[in-house]
């Protein structure tokens, strides 16, 4: 099982679209290919620029109104071939009983390959290896998953558009390994504007919706790529809910940068004690 991300930006939105040839409408119009579809909007989602810095902050809610917050600096690096490969490193600044944790992952495109991820626990002084059956569960007591961080292999599910409005493109997910999962599937809505995806909705076996992701909020970032100014579209207010237990998740994206030349070396296991400033600050 593989993991592709969201950043967070979302670091926290899950699309997984198929391949089809292009489609026709009764009125005989064409649109884009869902292949092309799903590659812009994973794009769009998960890899803009190089690599990419920000805060984080979470609120989370439960059914009673009463509310935790986390906030954490997230960096992530591609590495290898366009689109594919990335590294993700989070260092959470507060509160205190979660103040130096450490999160790191490397993300493998290659299905035959589980993502790495590791968990350093500063009031224990220990680095825990997490394991892909656990990537389902909770983000450290948050209504985000480990696989929400990391995001969801294209590759894993089958995919239908089931319709397509004047705003969005609707797709039906259904997990080619049902047993690996809680959900029997998902809708995600694509922004035909953007290519985001504003809105993902589980649903378990008997048709009923658990859990929703939304995109909030999103604004233009501005960035150089390659000498050159560039504008990128991101996700910096989002939230999770989980409709069977009543507990949501609110996050916001800040101090976002892109495309900052971070070195590989960063994203090693040696860094998860003694993160460095870029990571920190």
């Amino acid at each position: 099982m593989k993991a592709k991300l969201y950043i967070i930006t979302m670091f926290f939105v899950l699309i997984t679209l198929p391949v089809f040839a292009g489609l026709v409408f009764a009125d005989g119009s064409t649109t884009m290919s869902v292949d092309e579809i799903v590659k812009k909007a994973n794009h769009i989602s998960l890899y803009q620029g190089t690599s990419t810095k920000g805060r984080v902050h979470l609120t989370i809610t439960d059914k009673q109104g009463r509310t935790r917050e986390r906030t954490l600096n997230i960096l992530r690096l591609d590495t290898g071939k366009q689109d594919r490969d990335q590294k993700y490193l989070t260092y959470f600044k507060a509160p205190a009983d979660v103040r130096k944790m450490v999160f790191m992952v490397h993300k493998h495109a290659a299905l035959d390959k589980d993502d790495d991820r590791w968990l350093y626990m500063p009031g224990l002084d220990l680095v825990k290896r997490i394991a892909a059956s656990d990537k389902r569960t909770s983000f450290v007591g948050s209504d985000f998953l480990y696989e929400d961080i990391s995001g969801r292999s294209i590759d894993e599910d089958t995919h239908e558009l089931i319709n397509t409005t004047e705003k969005y493109y609707i797709i039906k997910n259904v997990p080619k390994k049902p047993e690996t999962v809680e959900f029997a599937y998902y809708t995600a809505h694509i922004d035909k504007k953007s290519f985001i995806p504003v809105k993902t909705g589980f649903y378990k076996k008997d048709g009923g919706l658990y859990r929703v992701m939304e995109a909030v909020k999103v604004e233009n970032i501005n960035a150089r790529e390659n000498g050159k100014e560039v504008v990128y579209p991101t996700v910096i207010q989002s939230r999770v809910q989980n409709l069977e237990n009543g507990s949501r998740t609110e996050m916001t994206f800040s101090n976002i940068k892109y495309n900052l030349g971070l070195g590989d070396k960063i994203f090693t296991e040696r860094y998860l004690r003694r993160p460095p400033r870029d990571v920190m600050r």
